[in-house]
């Protein structure tokens, strides 16, 4: 079992009700790998028993970035957390995303909170000097993550659903002006969206392309044991905390996908 101690090196609200957390935890940073995630313990003496499951957003040498919206008790606590307070995880858990060595223009779709993950990736492609667009969209300005706080070097679209910000729309609609010129796509989002990219391939100009996406989904131990988060998929049942959480979009059946 990969658990190791961590100990918080900053805290801050990065956007109404989402926390930045940053952890130094050498064992966990030095093997993570994009789109895997770890499992929290929250609360004070097993109040709360079961682990929360986090992307992993951000690694920086000993340090990894957790961001997370306030939704319950646990995250609520892990919000409330100080400088040098320790903090108990599990992994690098799950499989990531791959980005192939011939691949030179990458894209990079989230929608919502689809951007946790996202970022870690990006920064690896603009390590392996890969040209990366990033498609971002939110329900209004106030819930995309600032400018600031995203990879330098990456090409930013914006989309809102209330014009705050961007494009008046849904991210998905900034597909067709963009994923014609991408070699890889990759995207982290809603149910919804996943769907619609599948049934508007054409449309959306992504037939013939290469997709992964990032599934969130409940989940109880993060280890394979209680099987809360299994999906079916064209190669049989898999489970998202092992098989995944990254799949290839046409590799799962979404018409058995509960909606978000």
């Amino acid at each position: 079992m990969k658990q190791y101690p961590a100990a918080i090196i900053s805290s801050r609200e990065a956007m109404p009700g989402t926390y930045l957390l940053w952890l130094r935890s050498l064992h966990v940073a030095s093997g993570a790998k994009p789109g895997q995630f770890v499992m929290v313990r929250c609360g004070e003496d097993n109040e709360l028993p079961l682990r929360r499951p986090l992307s992993i957003h951000r690694i920086d040498g000993d340090g990894l970035a957790l961001l997370f919206n306030t939704v319950g008790k646990g995250t609520r606590w892990l919000s409330q957390r100080q400088k040098d307070e320790p903090i108990d995880l599990l992994g690098p858990l799950g499989n990531g995303f791959t980005i192939y060595t011939e691949s030179r223009q990458i894209l990079l779709i989230a929608g919502g909170m689809g951007i946790v993950p996202l970022v870690y990736l990006a920064d690896i492609a603009l390590k392996h000097e890969k040209r990366v667009t990033l498609l971002v969209g939110a329900r209004s300005a106030a819930q995309l993550l600032p400018e600031e706080l995203l990879p330098r070097g990456v090409t930013l679209v914006t989309a809102t659903e209330d014009g705050t910000q961007g494009y008046q729309g849904y991210v998905s609609e900034l597909l067709p002006d963009h994923a014609d010129s991408a070699d890889q796509i990759f995207a982290c989002g809603p149910t919804a969206m996943y769907r619609e990219m599948v049934q508007r391939k054409r449309g959306l100009g992504l037939e013939g392309k290469p997709i992964q996406i990032s599934l969130e989904m409940r989940m109880g131990c993060g280890l394979g044991v209680c099987y809360a988060c299994t999906v079916r998929t064209r190669s049989g049942l898999k489970q998202v905390c092992q098989d995944g959480p990254v799949f290839e979009l046409d590799g799962i059946i979404w018409d058995e996908m509960i909606p978000d």
